[in-house]
């Protein structure tokens, strides 16, 4: 079990490093801010969703390496997926990081699965479930008809 642990941390710290999909997408049909006011975690979440599907997907902000690998991770999973795929990873997300029995199936996150650990932190969720909140509060208000939506 430690060389698994070992391999989480290892894609959480390159996912921090390196986040990928990190940038402002101008014509985003979707967008959110969230803010994580215990530890200063800020990030915006945009989507460009054309025909129910997530064409594009990425995130701005400052935060924790839990956070940001958390943020990458998720843009890198949502891309392709339609409205309805999105909510329910964000739903096995959710479970995975808060139930404290072994969610029925980790192997069907992919790379998510690294942060099945966190529960085992309650102070460190919030910092991974910061951009999956900010993504349904997107996926809820259109930004650029509503204006944009918050999360805190």
């Amino acid at each position: 079990m430690s060389s698994l642990r070992e391999l989480y941390q290892e894609v959480i710290l390159d996912h921090n490093k390196s986040p990928r999909n990190c940038k402002e997408i101008a014509n985003a049909t979707h967008h959110a801010d969230g803010h994580n006011p215990l530890c200063g975690d800020k990030i915006k979440v945009y989507l460009v969703i054309e025909d129910n599907v997530i064409k594009d997907v990425s995130f701005i902000g400052s935060g924790c390496a839990i956070s940001t690998a958390s943020a990458s991770l998720m843009t890198e999973s949502l891309k392709g997926k339609s409205e309805s795929e999105a909510r329910h990873i964000f739903e096995r997300m959710h479970t995975l990081l808060t139930d404290e029995h072994e969610p029925e199936s980790i192997a069907g996150l992919g790379k998510l699965a690294v942060f099945a650990g966190v529960r085992e932190f309650p102070m460190r969720v919030k910092c991974a479930t910061l951009s999956w909140h900010t993504l349904m509060a997107a996926l809820n208000r259109k930004g650029s008809e509503d204006g944009p939506a918050t999360t805190e």
